[in-house]
């Protein structure tokens, strides 16, 4: 009973946060990152761990279902907060750490209700809206003082002391939010004809069909995502598997409203397009951010987590406007250690290679076709990429925008966008991959989902 108690007062001072982010909602979901750093409060991966389900945004038309889902998983007591404006997070946890103490929100959650020139939703909500150019300080408090020796090469170490976990960690049963939730609710059975084994209890019965090497094995669908811990916001993949491996994928994602603002990581960009005078260093600044926030999923999915803490440091301290000298001497380390670990290389070679050919037939632009190759390619472009505009990061001279290439590719002409490319080509890469590589692949391209706006994509049978 005492230990109970002791148990219950240390959730109401540290609750595990989950965080359910819609696309557009990036600017939201960094500052909720960076909060949760400041607070030390942990994010957990799983509805059984969550004491606070945070929403970054808002619904579209596919309504909350899924964010309901995910809310229906968690335990009592709980609270929920919705954020829609960056600026006001840390009142929304505030907020939601009240609920919890007087035992938890009563309701699930819901869409926004404006009325009376208010908004108002159990009081939970958040949403005053500032169109800012930049984003909000972030001052996140990650430990960045090295480990007694600890590095990548120790698998078998546990990462919360800076090492590197065995990337199949990352996908246990339990970090798949399974697509009972929203629109996903279907469970992967579209564009299977003949394979409709039913659902028991909500969850897909597998099938069978020969597998590559000829023998007959069980095929079972399984869906990722949306809320998955170091995954795109918004992003739905559905996997259909004998054993471990990958046969079909087909790539879905979240409606989510309209946004006022242009993506964010896009924004100095599409603004220079537009005409506006946006300095080079803004560019670069919003640059190396992005792409620290790509490696951060890319080393958390590989089980790094001391190195993924570190490149969202590094994030957050270049969008809070750190000067280029400081902010390239706090990303030298990083870049180093990922360059030369040997378990990285190991457990990435080979890993959804994307000839720079295949990439250019598929319009796809940017690093993916620029590193002409596997993930570890991919994470070496991005660290190239960061280490360069680190060090321009104070530059005065206006952005020229004909040149202008933004964190995923070209952003401006006649193309489609970048992200959407990159979800192109994802169910190919998957195909024949280990489902354990299947997430490494999702991180090494990472596509912006506030990219392609309410586009859903078809999902492509590679069987």
């Amino acid at each position: 009973m005492e230990l109970r108690s002791r148990l219950a007062r240390a959730a109401l001072s540290r609750p595990g946060v989950l965080l359910a982010a819609y696309p557009g909602a990036t600017r939201e979901r960094l500052t909720v990152e960076a909060e949760l750093a400041r607070r030390g409060w942990p994010s957990v991966a799983a509805p059984a761990d969550t004491d606070l389900l945070v929403i970054a945004g808002g619904p579209g038309d596919g309504g909350d279902d899924w964010v309901a889902n995910v809310w229906g998983a968690v335990s009592a007591p709980k609270a929920w907060v919705r954020v829609t404006d960056a600026e006001q997070v840390a009142d929304a946890f505030d907020r939601g750490l009240a609920e919890l103490g007087r035992g938890g929100s009563p309701s699930a959650p819901g869409p926004t209700v404006r009325h009376a020139g208010h908004d108002h939703h159990a009081a939970h909500d958040m949403h005053a809206t500032h169109d800012t150019d930049d984003a909000p300080d972030m001052h996140a408090t990650h430990d960045t003082h090295e480990h007694g020796g600890g590095t990548a090469e120790h698998i078998g170490h546990d990462a919360h002391h800076g090492q590197m976990e065995h990337p199949g960690h990352t996908m246990h049963a339990e970090h798949t939010m399974h697509a009972e939730q929203g629109h996903a609710g279907h469970a992967g059975h579209a564009g299977h004809a003949g394979h409709d084994m039913g659902v028991v209890d909500g969850l897909p019965m597998a099938d069978r069909a020969d597998d590559r090497d000829g023998l007959r094995l069980d095929r079972l669908h399984v869906p990722l995502g949306p809320v998955l811990a170091d995954w795109p916001s918004g992003l739905v993949l559905r996997l259909t598997l004998q054993g471990d491996v990958v046969q079909e994928a087909a790539v879905e994602q979240v409606a989510a409203p309209p946004s006022p603002r242009p993506p964010f990581w896009n924004e100095p960009f599409l603004r220079a397009a537009e005409g506006v005078p946006v300095p080079g260093g803004h560019a670069a600044r919003r640059l190396c951010a992005a792409h620290l926030d790509s490696l951060g999923r890319y080393f958390a999915v590989l089980g790094w987590s001391d190195l993924a803490a570190r490149a969202r440091h590094a994030r957050d301290r270049a969008l809070a406007g750190t000067p280029a000298a400081e902010l390239a001497a706090l990303v030298r380390p990083l870049i180093r250690r990922a360059e030369r670990s040997r378990t990285v290389r190991w457990l990435t070679a080979g890993v959804g290679v994307l000839p720079a050919e295949h990439a250019r037939h598929h319009g796809v632009t940017g690093p993916a076709l620029v590193a002409d190759g596997d993930a570890h390619a991919r994470m070496l472009v991005w660290l190239e990429a960061v280490g360069r505009n680190a060090a321009a990061a104070d530059l005065t001279e206006p952005l020229d925008a004909t040149e202008a290439v933004g964190p995923r590719g070209r952003i401006v002409g006649d193309a489609m966008p970048a992200s959407q490319a990159l979800l192109d080509v994802l169910p190919g890469l998957l195909q024949g991959a280990e489902f354990a590589c299947a997430r490494i692949i999702v991180a090494s391209l990472d596509p912006d989902l506030d990219e392609t706006g309410l586009v859903t994509v078809a999902g492509t049978d590679h069987g």
